[in-house]
């Protein structure tokens, strides 16, 4: 079994220390759902939500939570990410979300990723609770991950 990094020899939680890692090119693609009924689509489509524009507000506070996810996740790195981009898909019965990000540094982004997505899919439902009690959240995944050579 792999060692974990994020607990010392005692077992108590730890920032992983990553000053001897090379900075290199990063980027993670997560993704999520959020089902909705079709009347809430049609209503986020007529832009006739009573909050607003709910596509471009998620995914401004999809960008915004990726860019602070180390304030709300306790031992994930504060970084300085140089792009984050959040797309929104509409199906059916959902919205699905991608989000990427990318960084040169020394950790990767994977937790950037997946909170854009999560923050993303909240911001939908915060906004569409109203007309619809039975939206469910989910299918929220780390789908992609890579490095490259040094920037």
């Amino acid at each position: 079994m792999k060692k974990l990094t994020h607990v010392d020899q005692q077992g108590k939680a730890r920032m992983v220390d990553v000053s001897a890692k090379p900075i290199q090119l990063r980027e993670a693609v997560a993704r999520g759902a959020i089902l909705l009924q079709r009347k809430t689509l049609a209503l986020i489509f007529a832009n006739q939500m009573g909050k607003g524009d709910v596509l471009s507000t998620a995914r401004l506070a999809g960008i915004q939570a990726a860019k602070r996810t180390s304030e709300l996740i306790p031992l994930c790195h504060p970084l300085n990410l140089s792009h984050i981009d959040v797309d929104l898909l509409p199906k059916r019965d959902r919205i699905e979300i991608t989000a990427t990000a990318k960084i040169a540094a020394q950790t990767g982004v994977e937790m950037e990723a997946l909170t854009a997505v999560a923050v993303t899919a909240l911001t939908i439902y915060d906004m569409c609770k109203a007309v619809d009690k039975e939206m469910v959240i989910g299918e929220i995944k780390l789908v992609s991950k890579k490095k490259a050579g040094a920037p």
